[in-house]
């Protein structure tokens, strides 16, 4: 707001870096407002897509088709092709201009060898498959049952008890564990019970903000979620995790479904 150090001179670009899903929180980036403020500063978005590619959305083209806004209003979108599409290596999506230049100066395109067959077709195969390309109603299966693993994973957790962050159409779920010594008990104790978890602690998160983070896969299955839900309850009785004061409860008043539930005070 002040401009430049020396000269106080408008600064001349500007560059708004954000995440599609933010891989601590499992909060998705409020992109409308994003753009609206690009728009208005006349500055550039880098989008970073490496969790929401190929997992957000009606099509599975990410945060930008989960708002159903235009791409062409991302400057920079970078991406993962590890996660969803099960391969190796990344990309970036831009102007030609900005490709051309990454191509010519950039050290990981300069220096660094082509991408091997086997992984291309891989990440070609995966990508047809999400946008119904193959022929198969296949990908958009995927992401819709990715979609209902996560409502119902979610739901579940905050049922028992437990304190979850995120927006709820994320597939990626941090269950907040708060005291750092709770980080390996938790681990140890899933362990026991045949489940790895993924335990996250200082200096990944505030030293006071623990967490174990679950990511949700389309290939889980109803089954495999109980499962894992059931030992988390154990676990969470077992270690007093249940900290939240706000239960998800079935509502009483009219015929129970896996979609009656409200939000009421413990």
């Amino acid at each position: 707001v002040y401009g430049q150090p020396r000269t106080r001179r408008p600064w001349k670009k500007i560059l708004i870096l954000v995440e599609g899903i933010y891989s601590m929180e499992g909060s998705i980036v409020r992109l409308p407002e994003v753009i609206a403020l690009k728009k208005k500063y006349k500055a550039y978005l880098y989008l970073d897509e490496a969790h929401s590619i190929g997992a957000l959305g009606p099509s599975g083209r990410g945060v930008v088709d989960y708002f159903g806004l235009d791409p062409e209003d991302v400057d920079v979108m970078m991406g993962t092709f590890t996660k969803s599409f099960g391969a190796s290596g990344g990309y970036i999506g831009g102007k030609k201009e900005l490709i051309d230049y990454l191509r010519t100066h950039s050290h990981s395109a300069v220096y660094a060898t082509s991408m091997s067959p086997p992984v291309m077709e891989q990440i070609i195969t995966s990508m047809k498959c999400i946008m119904g390309q193959d022929g198969t109603s296949l990908g958009k299966e995927c992401i819709q049952q990715l979609a209902e693993n996560t409502r119902y994973f979610r739901r579940r957790l905050k049922e028992m008890g437990f304190i979850i962050y995120g927006n709820e159409d994320s597939p990626v779920v941090p269950l907040m564990l708060y005291m750092p010594a709770k980080i390996g008990a938790f681990g140890r104790e899933m362990l026991k019970r045949n489940i790895g978890v993924v335990v996250v602690g200082f200096p990944a998160t505030p030293i006071i903000e623990s967490r174990a983070r679950f990511c949700l896969s389309a290939a889980h299955t109803k089954e495999i979620l109980d499962t894992a839900l059931k030992e988390i309850d154990e676990v969470g009785d077992l270690l007093q995790l249940k900290y939240s004061r706000h239960r998800l409860v079935p509502l009483l008043d009219r015929p129970f479904d896996e979609t009656t539930y409200e939000e009421t005070e413990d």
